[in-house]
């Protein structure tokens, strides 16, 4: 929103016209900035969406720095993880890592493991805290994982806003 300061008579008159544009401003939300790298697009409205591939690419480094294999994006995976993500921000709580990977596992995918976690805003904000948490940080270093799917949910009255399910298998 636009800052609007001044002194002299016509002041009254500026702000009469430019406040109504100012909360027009604040009613439509902001568009994402296309400079902005998507690791930092914020996932803080409906219908924003996580760059898989800038996640993939982030993770796959992130391996490699470790010895280990990059991995791919997977369709069946990724639409799984829309799913739990959207599960978690429909009931307002992370689900248990430990019930996803059985699920996951009992639909042929073998060594699964999720990382499920909410609060976090952008793709880089979720990374820097899975890396930060041993649980966490053994998902994105899981030795067996080859394939990944992730995705985010928006829940504008949770206080968490941001759901993420973060899924890797073999």
């Amino acid at each position: 929103m636009a800052r609007i300061s001044g002194t002299g008579r016509g002041f009254g008159i500026g702000l009469a016209v430019i406040a109504p544009l100012g909360l027009a401003a604040c009613a439509t939300p902001e568009p994402v900035n296309a400079a902005l790298p998507s690791l930092y697009w914020p996932m803080t409205s409906q219908g924003a969406q996580v760059d898989a591939g800038t996640a993939r690419d982030m993770i796959s480094a992130y391996r490699a720095r470790s010895g280990l294999a990059p991995l791919r994006l997977d369709p069946d995976l990724q639409k799984l993880a829309e799913a739990e993500a959207a599960a978690m921000a429909a009931a307002d709580r992370p689900s248990r890592a430990q019930t996803v990977k059985n699920a996951v596992e009992r639909l042929g995918f073998a060594s699964a493991e999720a990382n499920l976690s909410a609060g976090y805003h952008t793709l880089a904000e979720a990374f820097s805290g899975w890396r930060d948490s041993p649980a966490h940080n053994a998902t994105l270093l899981a030795p067996q994982a080859q394939r990944m799917g992730i995705a985010t949910a928006y829940a504008p009255g949770s206080k968490y806003k941001v759901y993420w399910a973060l899924l890797v298998a073999k």
